[in-house]
C-alpha cells in the first residue's frame, strides 16, 4: 500500500461508528444531532469550557445570532446561502418564526426541501427559494453564515439584502475576512495564505476586514458596534433592562448616578471615596468606548495557553 494511503476498511469503520449509535441515551442523542444538523450544515463554531459535541456547539452558535438580531415569534427571516437548510431549520425551531432559504444550488435545494418533508417541517416554517424576487422591505431580518464569502461583490450582495429588509430590521453576517492590520498585501507569505484559502474554499477573493465593515456601510448599513454600552449610545439598547444599564452612561445618567454616590457618601451609607471610584471607572468605559470606535482594543482577544509536562 502507498504511503500516506488508508485502506477501506478504515473509512468503513468510521462510518460504521458514527452510523450506529449505542442504547446510550446521550449517545442516541448525540447521533441524531449530527443526522438532523450537522449533516446539513457545517460552519465554524466557538467551543465553551470543557467538551462539547461540535453538532451542539454550532447550533448555540446559530442561536447567538438568532439572539444577536433579536428574533422573535411569527418574524420572517431570510437565510442568505443556506446550503442544504440545516441551520435555518434550527433557527426557525429555536426562535419559533419563519426562515426563506435562499439558494442558487440546484441540489442543495432539493435536499433542503427532501430533509423539511423528513422532519415534517412544512413551509409556514422553512421555506427555499433559488431566486431573490423578494419585493423591498419584505423581511424582518436577514443572516448570512460564511456564504456571502462567495460573492464577487460584498457591496452587491449586502445591498440586496439591505434592499429586502424591513426598515428596523438587523442584518447579522458571519464573514471570513483577513484582519486588518495584520494581514499585509505587500508580504508574500501572506499573499499565499489568502491564495490557499481561496482556492481550497471556492473563494472568488478574500477581502481585509476594513473592506468587509466598508461595505456593510455601502449598502446602506448602520454597524452596531460591541462598545454602546460604554459610549452610553441607548439607541443600541436590547430590551428595557440594556436600556437601563446604558442609561447610566449618559451625559445625564453620569451626573445623576455622581449625586447618588454623593449624597450617599454624606449618610455613610457608602465609603467616603466611592464617587472618586465610579468616576475612574466611568473615564476607563470612555477609553473603551473610544479604542473601541477607532479600532485599537478589543476584549475579547483570545489567548490559549498549555503548560508542558515536566518531563516535556
Amino acid at each position: 500500500m502507498a504511503k500516506g494511503k488508508r485502506p477501506l476498511a478504515d473509512f468503513a469503520a468510521y462510518n460504521k461508528h458514527w452510523a450506529n449509535p449505542s442504547n446510550d441515551p446521550l449517545d442516541i442523542e448525540g447521533h441524531e444531532r449530527r443526522r438532523e444538523h450537522y449533516d446539513q450544515s457545517i460552519h465554524f463554531c466557538r467551543y465553551p469550557f470543557g467538551p462539547e459535541p461540535q453538532p451542539s456547539a454550532m447550533a448555540r452558535q446559530e442561536h447567538y445570532m438568532a439572539h444577536r438580531l433579536r428574533l422573535e415569534a411569527e418574524m420572517t427571516v431570510l437565510d442568505v446561502g443556506c446550503g442544504f437548510g440545516g441551520l435555518a431549520r434550527e433557527i426557525a425551531k429555536f426562535a419559533d418564526c419563519k426562515v426563506v432559504g435562499l439558494n442558487i444550488h440546484a441540489y442543495q435545494v432539493e435536499k433542503a426541501k427532501e430533509f423539511a418533508q423528513k422532519q415534517n417541517i412544512g413551509e409556514d416554517v422553512f421555506e427555499i427559494v433559488r431566486k431573490i424576487p423578494f419585493p423591498d422591505n419584505s423581511f424582518d431580518a436577514v443572516y448570512a453564515i460564511e456564504a456571502t464569502v462567495h460573492s464577487p461583490s460584498l457591496v452587491a450582495v449586502y445591498s440586496e439584502v439591505f434592499r429586502v429588509l424591513k426598515p428596523g430590521g438587523r442584518f447579522g453576517v458571519y464573514e471570513w475576512v483577513m484582519m486588518d492590520p495584520a494581514f499585509d498585501s505587500d508580504n508574500m507569505h501572506h499573499i499565499a495564505l489568502r491564495n490557499g484559502i481561496e482556492r481550497g474554499n471556492g473563494i472568488p477573493s478574500l477581502r481585509k476586514s476594513g473592506e468587509a465593515t466598508d461595505a456593510m456601510r455601502k449598502a446602506g448599513f448602520d454597524l452596531e458596534p460591541w462598545w454602546y454600552f460604554c459610549a452610553g449610545d441607548t439607541k443600541y439598547s436590547q430590551g428595557v433592562t440594556d436600556w437601563a444599564r446604558i442609561a447610566r452612561m449618559t451625559r445625564l445618567g453620569r451626573v445623576v448616578f455622581d449625586l447618588l454616590l454623593r449624597s450617599l457618601e454624606l449618610c455613610r451609607v457608602v465609603r467616603k471615596g466611592t464617587a472618586a471610584m465610579a468616576k475612574e471607572m466611568i473615564h476607563g468605559g470612555d477609553c473603551i468606548a473610544e479604542a473601541g470606535r477607532n479600532g485599537l482594543f478589543t476584549p475579547m482577544f483570545l489567548m490559549i495557553g498549555l503548560k508542558k509536562n515536566s518531563d516535556g
